[in-house]
């Protein structure tokens, strides 16, 4: 607090908040890590040690490389860095090997690459409209923002103590927002095009993208009640767009293409055989689903409706991360899962195609179509709610509505994460003091907006 006040005195507040929570991640170093850092540390000896036509084959280890190909050459280029850390780690056969160097090099990497995601909220707060702003540091939007994304308490979780590489992945997201806010369309479609290539679950979240560009980019003119000019349409914008998506698409499935190894690649990028739900289920409309057959079966085995002989051992409710039938409930496809969320996903698309309201109405959009594949998506991870939680920061500093649902948003979300924190130390020290942290910043966020826009609270 001493610092921020210091900085707040000479304008550097933005730098004592990043600096303040670069220091707290560092102290999370010598917490329990995942299953996902015997991940990282596997994909980087398969992209050291072996040749590009045996990445997507390599098996040697349960944890195969399943990230699209610009993350397995981020990893190539991490290698080149941890051998001089650590040689050992970057053994095929070494599974499961870790040591304080490997451990020193692999969380410093994620605190490192979080570079990116600190300069990507510096831009979005340029995006963050500053005229209606309080005479207390505590209550200007640029500032609340910062805070919100730069200590969201869910990146912390499941970077600096689970761990992963989220942080920077999220800082190409919101830096292509940032550039769609600053009408740099070109610039935000080929860093959402990069993302795209490093990580695919951001296609969750692709078709906000698509349908904004196409309607607000390739189309120049809008009547004056708003519906489209068709006549404006450009084919040369089109092309441009068109053309960025294929090249860095070419660069990175250029190599695996001229291999024949697509096939193999989408196979480990769409793995559709893990099954419906992840081993720990995200708290979506599945999870009820699950549930709900589980009561039914029991229900089903207590009336003798069920005969246990037909009841398969291992089933959508076991907890198990394979394909398995569900007991009473008809059984889940890939395809139903795909159709439930193309259903929900709708309204907002059509709202962002026939009432856009500029970059707030595509990241309105976004936000929907990351809650709706949360909901309804096949295998969903419970770190997919991050990918609503961050944009919905950029809203929540307009209005004071959109700063309810973030509180309410917020709160649900992280607790939904604090399972990933279960040894004695986390869960005595930030299962609570973390939630309400986040709790608190969301709450005082809103009292902020209800003041600062003259709002009544809701129901009053």
């Amino acid at each position: 607090m001493a610092a921020l006040t210091i900085a707040t005195g000479t304008g550097n507040w933005f730098s004592a908040l990043a600096l303040g929570v670069t220091l707290l991640k560092c102290l999370l170093i010598p917490t329990y890590h995942s299953t996902d850092f015997e991940v990282h540390r596997n994909w980087l000896a398969i992209t050291h040690s072996l040749p590009i036509s045996q990445w997507y084959y390599e098996a040697t280890s349960e944890w195969t490389l399943d990230y699209p190909p610009f993350f397995a050459w981020f990893e190539y280029i991490l290698s080149h860095v941890a051998k001089y850390f650590d040689q050992e780690m970057l053994n095929v056969h070494n599974l499961n090997y870790s040591s304080s160097r490997t451990l020193l090099f692999q969380r410093f990497s994620v605190i490192f690459m979080d570079v990116l995601f600190v300069y990507a909220v510096r831009e979005c707060c340029k995006c963050i409209d500053g005229k209606k702003v309080g005479k207390e540091l505590t209550e200007k939007p640029k500032f609340i923002l910062s805070v919100l994304l730069l200590w969201n308490f869910g990146l912390l979780i499941v970077d600096h103590i689970h761990f992963q590489y989220n942080g920077f992945l999220f800082g190409l997201m919101l830096l292509s927002i940032a550039r769609l806010f600053q009408k740099r369309h070109m610039e935000g479609a080929f860093l959402f095009a990069v993302l795209l290539h490093f990580k695919h679950i951001y296609l969750y979240v692709a078709p906000a993208y698509g349908v904004y560009l196409l309607r607000s980019y390739c189309f120049t003119a809008n009547k004056p009640d708003g519906s489209i000019r068709w006549k404006s349409f450009s084919f040369v914008r089109v092309i441009s767009l068109g053309l960025v998506v294929f090249l860095v698409s070419a660069l990175s499935l250029g190599p695996f293409l001229a291999l024949n190894q697509l096939p193999q690649v989408f196979s480990r990028l769409f793995p559709f055989k893990r099954g419906l739900c992840h081993a720990y289920w995200a708290p979506n409309f599945w999870a009820l689903y699950n549930a709900l057959d589980k009561v039914l079966s029991v229900i089903g085995l207590k009336l003798k409706f069920l005969d246990p002989n037909n009841i398969p051992k291992a089933s959508m409710t076991s907890g198990l991360v394979q394909q398995f039938q569900h007991t009473v409930l008809p059984s889940v496809t890939p395809l139903a899962t795909l159709i439930c969320t193309l259903i929900a996903i709708l309204p907002s698309i059509f709202c962002l195609w026939f009432k856009p309201q500029g970059p707030r109405g595509f990241l309105r959009c976004l936000t929907l179509c990351a809650l709706s594949s949360f909901m309804f998506g096949w295998h969903v991870h419970e770190k997919a709610i991050l990918l609503a939680i961050l944009p919905m920061s950029l809203l929540s500093v307009g209005k004071a509505g959109d700063a309810s649902i973030f509180l309410i948003l917020t709160t649900t979300g992280h607790y939904s994460l604090f399972p990933l924190l279960f040894t004695a130390p986390e869960k005595k020290n930030l299962f609570l003091i973390g939630w309400k942290l986040s709790t608190c910043l969301a709450w005082g966020l809103w009292k902020s907006a209800v003041n600062l826009y003259s709002l009544s609270p809701p129901g009053r």
